[in-house]
Order: structure tokens, then sequence, then C-alpha cells
């Protein structure tokens, strides 16, 4: 009998933000520096992962009531439990955020951690993605650290703290259940569950903070508010999308300087504090009856009737459909204009934290649509916290490399103390608040500033990278487009980095510090992860990519008198190059003052287009280096310098931006950094490398400059025409102080790219409107690069 043929299996859909299909799998993450406490049951399996390799797991086991006890793994003790330890003056709980806790709980009952021990797995050579899986022999409580200190940044063989990964596997796994809600911001003074399909109404105070909890991920909630003393009044003021948008610039509100909601007669009512998720919906009502008996589905449970019903005791007249903001909905306009929606971006214990601007009534919801992908086609519960208003939160928007990853939520830099004294104007840049503009002075006159004397700025957000090991050269030499085996000791060199079809996933520059010891500074965070994963492709073993962003921030001091104003400031030993003698694209270790100061990392590199240096210090060392340049640029007329007139400076000096000018839809030669490409005498493969071959023999299109007829500006994404066709688009754009034109970035069919070609640059459909451009040489400003060379 010939057994039947079985159809394969079907590949499914990848969720990876959402709970573990596997039930009984939980993951919990381990912060550099920080701990996480876990409860086991006897039969539990914890695996412990070292994601990026080199850092050592202390494991300490107690008993259910918080007693040291060994034999809940059967590990044996290696020494003191040195980040328990610094319980005892708050370390830990500094380093990982707000407390464990299962750990707070045990502290709470007088559990003293300096007395405890811990086994050690992993170390400083473990490579990455390294694993050890131990069962629980009985029931108890594990606590995992992921000790580290402060990377010195004249340390040329640095290997910083990074995160640990858990993964418990439950013995008498059961059906998936509901994940734990994420701990409190503070001490709430409400706290309730809105049950999936229903709606709550509630009562805060002018200037408490309402968080809204999605509890499963992908839930959708509804929520109104009402200005309480108005109402009293008889009068109806409540959230105005319309008003909102209009105020806001946008399609809803964020946190930062645009994230107020305003009612009907443009007054503010709530403020985005913080918001994990950043997809929301101001344009749908709240789903309603007459929504369900279009699609076939009469007598549906629905949000409107839920909120009649709940705002009934507060005199709200009933609506057939309310107004709301839906909060994780996920909406947006197609290429023809159509409102469309899909599955929300929410993931479990995902919230919004929002400032009541008035004493307010409010309604939220846990929305019952189930017949479209509103909730994801399974409605779940939703939470709701109210916090007092005298306790502070910070402005946040949360960020995930991978989707399976925890929210990051929205840094200062080690230098905002000093810049938030000089401005109001911060929006958030890769994770990072950093200053658009300084209300003393603005963009224009920063920009002259840089031009002609000096300015200072806070670039903190690059993403640097420990690049470690034996294999270190190999692994950037297959990686980046340049050749990294001729970089010597103390030298940079700018790199595009490519995928396989030659499109660009990020620029960076290289600092080579040792045989063995590169650091990688880019502007993406993933390309990190991308890497290690380069590595194990290519069966390198003896290299580690370290993340050392938190470990080293930085300010670049650029202009004509930036020599002049570092050059009593840098010191550095007799074995490594003076200050002064630093060329373009070098870089030395030194301190701050003499001997005895500040470490820092000083290299001839910038974004300005002027001669210029890049200052790198431990966070912790961030304020002195500021105030010491500081005090030092005064007498030379030096401002600091925010995003606004970067952009400028970088547009004239024809210096690409990741998202406008390059993606991994563009490849070098038509980002305009061809340089970066030596296809000639780079004899070793990298990656990418083929398609590069193939791409510039067959060029398409090519980066140029425009100068624009007129005074009316282009912007990033306006198409370029010759007659009716299309010939290119504008990828950056801006006005030019020192030209006094209006000039732009293109990226133009090879035919059209000719210096002085005609082209015009669509406005409005493209047709009716059209401003005449050139193509001139680039970049507009230095187009030798003599004055960074200077």
């Amino acid at each position: 009998m010939v057994a039947p043929a079985y159809p394969k299996p079907e590949r499914r859909l990848l969720l990876p933000g959402l709970l573990a299909p596997e039930p009984g799998l939980e993951t919990y993450w381990v912060r550099a520096g920080g701990l996480t406490a876990v409860r086991l049951a006897a039969g539990d399996e914890l695996t412990v992962i070292d994601r990026q390799g080199r850092q050592a797991a202390e494991i300490t086991t107690l008993d259910p009531q918080g007693r040291s006890r060994g034999s809940v793994l059967g590990l044996p003790p290696d020494g003191p439990a040195t980040v328990l330890g610094g319980l005892a003056d708050g370390g830990a709980h500094r380093a990982s955020g707000p407390a464990d806790p299962v750990l707070a709980e045990l502290i709470r009952r007088g559990l003293d951690p300096t007395d405890l021990t811990a086994s050690i797995t992993f170390g400083e050579w473990s490579p990455a993605g390294a694993s050890e899986t131990f069962t629980a022999r009985e029931d108890g409580i594990v606590v995992v650290a992921a000790p580290g200190s402060a990377m010195r940044v004249d340390d040329d063989a640095a290997n910083p703290p990074s995160d640990l990964m858990l993964q418990i596997r439950r013995g008498d796994a059961r059906e998936r259940e509901a994940p734990p809600l994420p701990e409190p911001l503070a001490e709430p003074v409400m706290d309730f569950r809105i049950d999936l399909a229903s709606a709550l109404s509630y009562e805060v105070k002018a200037g408490q903070f309402i968080q809204i909890i999605d509890v499963e991920g992908r839930q959708c909630s509804d929520f109104l508010a009402f200005d309480g003393r108005r109402l009293q009044d008889g009068h109806e003021r409540y959230l105005d999308a319309t008003a909102t948008r209009y105020f806001m610039g946008r399609a809803y509100p964020q946190p930062g300087l645009f994230g107020k909601f305003y009612d009907q007669d443009m007054q503010p009512l709530v403020e985005v504090v913080q918001d994990t998720v950043g997809r929301h919906d101001t344009f749908g009502l709240a789903c309603n009856r007459k929504y369900y008996e279009d699609m076939g589905y009469p007598g549906h449970v629905n949000c409107t009737d839920n909120f009649n019903e709940q705002l009934r005791p507060f005199g709200v007249a009933p609506r057939a459909g309310w107004p709301a903001l839906n909060l994780f909905y996920n909406t947006s306009f197609d290429d023809h204009h159509q409102l469309v929606f899909d599955e929300p971006w929410s993931r479990p214990g995902d919230y919004v934290l929002l400032r009541a601007g008035a004493d307010l009534v409010c309604a939220s919801s846990a929305c019952p649509d189930d017949i479209d992908p509103a909730n994801g086609w399974v409605p779940t519960d939703v939470h709701v916290r109210v916090y007092d208003a005298e306790r502070k939160f910070s402005m946040a928007i949360a960020h995930r490399t991978t989707p399976e990853q925890p929210a990051e939520l929205t840094k200062r830099t080690a230098f905002h103390s000093r810049t938030s004294a000089l401005t109001r104007q911060f929006t958030e840049y890769r994770g990072y608040w950093l200053p658009t503009s300084y209300d003393a002075h603005g963009a224009i006159e920063e920009y002259w500033a840089c031009r002609e004397r000096a300015a200072v700025m806070d670039l903190s957000p690059l993403r640097k990278f420990e690049v470690l090991g034996p294999d270190a050269e190999m692994l950037l030499q297959t990686c980046v487009t340049r050749n990294i085996r001729k970089l010597s000791h103390g030298q940079v060199v700018y790199s595009a980095v490519c995928n396989e079809t030659g499109g660009m996933i990020d620029d960076c520059t290289v600092f080579r510090l040792g045989d063995h010891n590169f650091r990688f500074v880019g502007g993406d965070e993933y390309t990190g992860r991308w890497l290690r994963e380069q590595a194990q492709r290519l069966g390198l073993d003896r290299v580690w990519v370290k993340h050392s962003t938190d470990q080293m921030h930085n300010i670049a001091v650029q202009g004509p008198a930036s020599r002049d104003i570092l050059s009593g400031l840098i010191w550095t030993p007799s074995t490594q190059p003076a200050f002064t003698d630093l060329t373009w694209f070098r870089f030395a270790i030194g301190r701050l003052g003499d001997h005895n100061g500040i470490p820092i990392v000083v290299s001839r590199t910038g974004y300005s287009g002027e001669l210029g240096y890049e200052l790198w210090c431990h966070p912790d060392d961030g304020p002195g280096l500021w105030d010491a340049v500081w005090d030092a640029g005064q007498p030379h007329g030096m401002l600091p310098l925010g995003l606004d007139a970067l952009d400028i400076l970088r547009i004239e000096s024809g210096l690409v931006f990741a998202g406008y000018d390059f993606s991994d839809q563009v490849d070098p030669f038509e980002a305009g950094v061809g340089f970066t490409v030596p296809l000639k005498t780079k004899e070793d493969d990298f990656v990418g490398r083929d398609a590069l071959l193939a791409r510039k023999a067959s060029p398409q299109r090519k980066l140029v400059g425009l100068e624009l007829a007129g005074n009316e500006p282009a912007e990033h994404g306006d198409c370029v025409h010759v007659g009716r066709a299309q010939v290119g688009v504008v990828t950056s754009a801006t006005r030019s102080p020192t030209l006094r034109k209006n000039i732009a970035l293109c990226r133009m069919a090879v035919e059209h790219s000719e210096i002085g070609s005609e082209v015009e640059i669509g406005k409005l459909d493209g047709h009716q409107k059209r401003i005449p451009a050139r193509v001139v040489r680039f970049p507009f400003y230095d187009p030798d690069k003599e004055r960074p060379r200077a």
C-alpha cells in the first residue's frame, strides 16, 4: 500500500513581536549592567543567551522566600554577586531602569543582596550567540545579571557590556496565557482593566497622567476626553481631530513639540508624553452600529454604543458615531488617497502615556471589532493606569531594532543638560533628543558661525560598534566597500555598506585602533546586528561586534577657527600624534587639558564641509567636555548648532543623508559616493561587489547638483522633468546662504546628468507648476574639499 502524499505545510506568517506561538515559552531581557529575576518551577528550562558575545552572566538562585539556595539549578558559586550587591547603593536600579518586580518584592521582604553569591557563565571570549541551558530541580527564583563597567574611550581593546536574553520553557506548558502587565511607571492613583468589547469612563485631574496599555498586542483602544468644568456648565468640549491636525501639522500628535490634542475651542486638553507604538488614527470614527450593519453584522457590539452608555451619567448626548482618538488603530492613506487600515503595530505591553491639560472626563474602550484586521481579528483587553500630577516622566518615543526586541525609549545625550539650557527646540532623532535650532540664534546665524568662525554640535546618536578580535579585519573587509587592509593605526575611512544587490544599507566611518581593534560608526542601529550575521555566515568565530553607543557620546567642533579653539585643550601622549599634526581623517587618543584630564578620542572628521573635529567621550564626562569646549570657543565667536543649520551645511557640501540621498534601493554610484567603491584596487570580495560591477558598467541614475531659478525652493521627493517625462527626483534641497540661491541634490537619469543640462522641478501635481533648474558642479560649496583639508 502506497502511503498518501500529503502536501507540505504552507509557510506561516511571521509575527515576531507577538506572544510566542510555542506554549510555555517566555522571553526576558537583561540589560547591560542590569539584572532580571524570574520565578521557576521544578522542571522548567532556563536558557541564557549571550547575544553579542564576551558578556559574562552572573546567576544567583534563591528559594521562593528569597533565601540563597544553590540547589535550584545545581550551580556552584563562583564568587560574590556583584550586580546584586550593587543594589545596596542603587547601582543596578540605575543601570536597568525601574526595579525588577520580582526582586523588588524580595527586597521589601528583607532580602540582603550584599551576602549573595553567583555562578558565572560566559566571559571574556564567549562567542556571539553562545547559550547555556539549565533545568530547575525545584521551585525557586533565579536572578541573572549582566555585569560590566564603563568603557574607557582611550582603551584600544574596549569590551563594552551588552545585553543578555533569557528564554524559559515551562515544564507544565499550557495553552498560551495573557502576558503579564508591564510594571507601573509609578504608584498609580487608578488602576483598572477594560474587558474586551467594553468601555469605561473615568475622571482625571489637570496634570495627571493617563497610561493606556495594550495588554496582548494588536488591540485598538478608542479614547475620548471632555473638558470637565465646561461639561458641568452644560458645554461639551472634547478632543477635536481636525483642530489637532491643523495646529500640530501631523496626522496625529507624537511626543515632543507637536504632541498636544485640542478641543473645538482650540484649547489643549491632553498632551502625548510617551508612545511605544507610533501608529494611531485621528480620521476614523469609533466603530459604530452602522458600520457593522453595512458589513452584514446587525446588532454587533460597538465602541460608540459603549461610549454612549458610559457617558450618560455625565449628561453627554449620545452620538451615532464618536470622533475619537483611536489609539493603536493602524490607518494610512494609500497612493490613491484612500484611507486604508491593517493590523495594529502594537505589541503586548505597549502603551501611550498622556498628560491631562485640564480636569477631564475620559472614556476608553477595548474595541470589539472582530470582522476585519483592526484588532488582529481577535479582540482582547485594555488596561488603564492614572498617575499623580506630581510625578515626572520624560518625553519619549519607542524604537525597536527588530520586531522581537523590547522597546527602547528616547534618550537624552550626555550633553543634554547643556544644550537644553540654550534652547527648547528639540526633535526626536534616531532614539535621542537633539536640538533643531537654538533660541537665541536660529539656523541662519548658526550656519554663518560655522562657515565663518566655529560651531559646536551634538552628534551622539551616531551608532558605534567595537569590532574586536583576530577576524575583525576580515569581517570589515568583507562588509564595507573600502579597502580596510590599507587602513593604518590612527586612521579613519569613510565607506558605504551594501547588501548583495548593491543597495546601501548604511554609510559609516571606520577607525583603526589596533591590529585587531576597530570602531565602526554608522547611522543605523541594525547594522551592528547585520555585521554579526555576516560573521556567522562567513564562519568568523574570532570576531566580536559590541554595541558601544551608550558608552561613547560625541560633539563636533566645526569651522575655520576649530583648530585654534581646540589646540589649547587637547593633550596627547608621545605615543600619539600631537593634536595640531592631525591630518584629514586621522585621529588621536588623548585627554582634555593634560594627562590627568577627561579621556577623549579626537578625530579630524565632520559633516559640515569645513575644517573640523569630532570629540568622543564617555557620557559621564559629557558635561565637562562641553563646558571646556564652550569656554574655549567664546573668544572666537563660536555658537551652538542644531540640525536645521547642519542640513544646510551638508547639502551645500554634497554630503549625503540616509533615507533621503540613499537607501537600500540605491547604490553608492547613484548616491554620489562612488569614490567609496574601489573596484579596481580592492582585490578581496565584499558584500555586493558583483552587483556593483554590473551597476557601474550600466549606470542608470546619478546624483547631481541643481541650481533653481527664482526664489521658490524644492523639497525632498519633488519630481524632476524634461518635458512630460520624469527624469529624476529631488533627494535633498535647501536655500544656500552662501550662494544666495535655492539648490538641490537630485538623483537623475544619466542621459540628463551632464553639467549645464536644463530640467524642471515639478510642484503641485508635477505638471501644473514647474521650477526651471540647471545641473551644476557638485558639491556646490568648496567642490575640491580644500577647506576641510586645510
